[in-house]
């Protein structure tokens, strides 16, 4: 789950200040012109104004207390004990009471239902059962807490500490940045509210900083235990709720079908926008729509039907989420069209030279929280620019014009698609119209540096160094650093990666494409038919040098852009349906970068050496002295980053090992007869079912089983359970040794004897270990798999039938078709 309360975007400036026009000043009067008749029209609400929302953000402790003895309050896999004490409850909130504290003596008890879970639960306690000691535990919640508490309690006039719920407050305000009284409206205002539930636990064990929280609107992980501690920062269990029904029902509270977005740029970044967007509700009683907006984006105005609606949003240096109030709760299916303006000048950063780098990617429009590529809709956005800047976006470009001092382009979706994005700057463009597929790409690069660049070459001719170039010496010059020159290097990249994808995957569900230069160096990111390519990938391989950018590099520049490329595959054609199923977009494009560097390199040392890369990512050690394999399955995405197995655990994880899990089916596929046409048929078949639709882990699994080999039926159920719960929620890593000699058989040809050994691995640890055999001429040739089951070793001949001289050498795992400890 993308926890409510995960850390979002960190605090920064104040917003300018807009003058409001003469059309504001008339709605804020109450009057609206239509032709020559005036309509009179509600007065706008300010924002954070709604009464009920005020109560929930100022609550204190009521009088109200009940002192407990040994009493128990189970919510899923988590039992908390109240040994002994007393409970003080907050005042009702439309008749509803929302909040407690405990002083006294308490435990809490968490067992997760799986074993990925508990092991990463073990990571922070170091225990094989997590047991938590408390003194003071503070609990917000919708749900029948109050009712249970009171029941089991006696009245008492002892007191708590009400310091203790304000720390709460304060914690979720300006530590977690994440509005709590916000969630609590959402359930508080529906006429059929949902069961949430968060707890403040002070342990005395673990840490004091411990919340455990069951958010029904948390996508496919709706409990999740995490620590906010700065030196222990993590989310150490999430996982499904166990039982569902009535108050329990979860999932998103609602979709947005259509997007209709206008944004206007100024010359400094500073972005003004208007967003319609058409959602249709989910659930019962829909009351507070929240959306994901970019904090320093400040919302002006927000109406429905013409009607202006109260809205939430609070300090952009505090828990600034941004969400509407209904004027009525919306029943599950209905359908309403919410129309906000904003303004803010941190989305986009003017980085000089016309250069303009965007910070806001996915929200610098009002979106839907939580459902990030996993869900689509159609998009129509009208852009303005200044003039001479050219612009670049998802969808397909409508009309372009000049008006006055601007660039004006209307962009139109051709499908539903996951996200709307933009990138603009003064453009130098590349074209290339590819016949099979059709299919269109235009390639940008910024005809000027910008400023970081210009300074760095500064700092070389002999003035002060910047950071950037703080190892290179005085005087020394750079080679050429002008990335126009290389843009039709990108664009060459796309016209080999699209048809190559396209005969693996089949078809995306997008005919054209746009490659961009941007600003950053260090990252690339793929939106739908929109791809920003990082800038230092523009500089010629003299310059990386001197940079320093190709130690350790591990061959990035040549996989960048095709890797980008082919998330219009993996994470646009087909989207995933939650973070947990997050691998199969990066790992997916990894492994088809990897062909696309088979395809160009013509050279299988050169592919191999990429698979021995990803490899390394995956064994080496980091600072915390972890190996990211070891950490947990693939599907704890990037939770899996935490203060105690480090903050790039997630990178060195899904991204090779997702990349492995996919190599690995290729070759368990492969045949001699057929070649790669086997795992084409699979990848085409699942592409085509899931496109323009989330796809989970066990829909992949399910499809995989559909076409898999009956030599791939290592436990005779026609399920590839062995395989999956191995490699994507396993951490096992096998080493082989293999031997072979060649003899002569009564018949003249060759025959071959070999050992195969399998270790360091469980005794149901089952794999194929392909054999091949190099010829004298330097070519390998594949001749088979040796099943293993457990620690063992197989050994057999096998006669080379019309063999008469002997190969090179036999040897296993060629291609690394196994991911498995180097030898």
């Amino acid at each position: 789950m993308l926890s409510y309360f995960r850390a979002c975007h960190a605090a920064a400036v104040v917003s300018a200040t807009r003058v409001t026009s003469t059309l504001a000043g008339l709605i804020a009067a109450g009057v609206l012109y239509y032709g020559h008749v005036a309509y009179a029209q509600t007065a706008a609400p300010s924002p954070n104004s709604d009464p009920t929302y005020q109560a929930l953000r100022n609550l204190t402790l009521s009088g109200e207390a009940v002192s407990v003895s040994n009493f128990e309050l189970v919510r899923d896999a988590g039992k908390f004990r109240l040994h002994s004490g007393t409970v003080c409850f907050t005042p009702p909130v439309e008749g509803k009471v929302t909040g407690a504290v405990f002083t006294g003596d308490g435990s809490f008890f968490l067992d997760p239902p799986s074993d990925t879970e508990r092991k990463s639960l073990k990571l922070l306690t170091k225990e094989d059962e997590f047991n938590e000691k408390f003194e003071h535990l503070v609990l917000r919640f919708t749900d029948s807490t109050y009712d249970e508490i009171k029941k089991a309690g006696n009245p008492t006039t002892s007191g708590c500490d009400a310091g203790l719920l304000k720390d709460s407050q304060n914690t979720t305000r300006h530590k977690l940045k994440n509005n709590l009284e916000l969630r609590l409206l959402e359930e508080v205002l529906s006429p059929e509210p949902r069961d949430f539930f968060m707890a403040f636990i002070h342990g005395k064990r673990y840490n004091d900083k411990e919340i455990y929280e069951i958010d029904p609107n948390g996508g496919s992980n709706q409990v999740s235990f995490r620590t906010y501690d700065e030196m222990k920062w993590g989310e150490w269990a999430m996982f499904s709720l166990s039982h569902e029904g009535g108050r329990h029902v979860t999932g998103r509270p609602y979709k947005i079908e259509h997007q209709q977005l206008d944004a206007t740029f100024e010359k400094n970044g500073n972005l003004s926008g208007k967003a319609t967007a058409t959602l249709v509700a989910r659930r019962n009683g829909l009351r507070v729509v929240p959306f994901s907006l970019f904090r320093p984006l400040r919302v002006e105005s927000v109406t429905a039907d013409g009607q202006p609606l109260s809205f939430i949003q609070e300090d952009k240096n505090d828990d600034g989420n941004f969400a509407v109030i209904l004027p009525k709760a919306l029943a599950a299916k209905e359908q309403i069209s919410v129309t906000t303006t904003y303004t803010g000048k941190e989305a986009v950063s003017n980085e000089g030279g016309g250069n303009y780098f965007p910070v806001a990617r996915d929200d610098w429009y009002p979106n839907n929280p939580g459902a990030r590529f996993g869900e689509y809709a159609m998009y129509d956005m009208t852009f303005r620019i200044p003039k001479g800047l050219k612009m670049a976006a998802t969808g397909v470009l409508v009309s372009e014009s000049n008006e006055g001092g601007q660039n004006v382009t209307v962009w139109k979706s051709e499908t539903p698609q996951t996200v709307a994005g933009f990138s603009f700057g003064r453009f130098k463009e590349e074209q290339a119209k590819l016949g099979k597929p059709e299919y269109s790409i235009e390639s940008y690069a910024n005809f000027e540096p910008p400023d970081w660049v210009d300074s760095l070459k500064l700092a070389t001719s002999g003035d002060v160094l910047p950071t950037q170039g703080s190892h290179l010496g005085s005087g020394m010059a750079l080679g050429s650093m002008d990335t126009t020159s290389l843009n039709k290097k990108a664009l060459a990249e796309a016209e080999l990666a699209v048809p190559l994808y396209t005969e693996y995957f089949g078809p995306p569900l997008f005919k054209h494409l746009q490659l961009t230069q941007q600003t950053a160096c260090n990252f690339g990111q793929s939106w739908p038919e929109l791809v920003w390519i990082p800038i230092c990938y523009y500089f010629d391989e003299t310059v990386r040098h001197q940079l320093r950018m190709d130690w350790g590099n591990r061959g990035y520049w040549k996989v960048v852009t095709p890797h980008e490329i082919a998330h219009q595959w993996w994470g646009h054609t087909v989207g995933f349906s939650s973070g947990r199923d997050q691998w199969m977009s990066e790992g997916f494009a990894d492994m088809s970068a990897s062909l696309y560097l088979l395809m160009i390199e013509k050279d299988p040392k050169k592919f191999i050496q990429f698979w021995n890369d990803e490899r390394e990512l995956l064994l080496e050690r980091d600072a915390q002295g972890f190996r990211a394999i070891d950490v947990g399955a693939l599907t704890m995405g990037y939770r899996a980053s935490n203060s105690r197995t480090g903050f790039q655990t997630t990178r060195r994880l899904i991204y090779p090992k997702g990349a492995y899990i996919l190599h690995m089916l290729q070759f368990m596929m492969w045949s001699n007869q057929s070649m790669d046409q086997h795992f084409k048929e699979t990848m085409q078949d699942f592409l085509k079912t899931y496109s323009g639709k989330s796809a989970t882990t066990e829909d992949f699994q399910a499809m995989v089983e559909k076409h898999m080999t009956r030599e791939m039926d290592m436990e005779g159920n026609h399920k590839m359970d062995w395989f999956f719960n191995e490699y994507v929620y396993g951490t096992q890593l096998p080493s082989y040794q293999f031997n072979a000699t060649f003899d002569t058989g009564a018949d003249g040809d060759v025959v071959m004897s070999f050992k195969v050994t399998q270790s360091g691995v469980d005794d149901k640890f089952r794999m194929l270990v392909p054999i091949y055999v190099e010829m004298a001429d330097g070519k390998t040739f594949f001749l088979g798999r040796a099943r293993m089951v457990g620690n063992t070793s197989v050994e057999e001949k096998v006669p080379l039938k019309g063999w008469k001289t002997p190969p090179r050498r036999a040897l296993i795992n060629y291609y690394d078709d196994v991911l498995a400890s180097p030898n």
